[in-house]
């Protein structure tokens, strides 16, 4: 039990940041490379990267190469769920 609290707690943690909330929120829609980001949230490539970071360590998105780029997307299936939910609660 502790196990599962202390692992939901950290998935918290990683989606407290409001970037990277904005990022995931983006993520659920459409999967997309760092510099899409970077041009929709006007923010420096390596803070995004950073948040890249801390939502890759979390199992929360995967980037998957394609050509010479690195797409992202959500893999975990929780936060898609919490996603939907706080878009029909808006």
């Amino acid at each position: 039990m502790k196990e599962k609290q202390s692992d939901m707690a950290e998935l918290f943690k990683a989606l407290g940041h409001p970037t990277r909330l904005t990022i995931v929120e983006g993520l659920t829609k459409n999967e997309c490379n760092v510099m899409h980001i970077v041009e929709c949230l006007k923010i420096p490539q390596a803070t995004i990267s950073q948040h890249l970071a801390v939502l890759k360590s979390c199992g929360i998105i995967r980037g998957e190469r394609k050509g010479t780029q690195i797409c992202y997307k959500v893999v975990d299936e929780r936060v898609r769920k919490l996603m939907k939910f706080i878009e029909n609660n808006k």
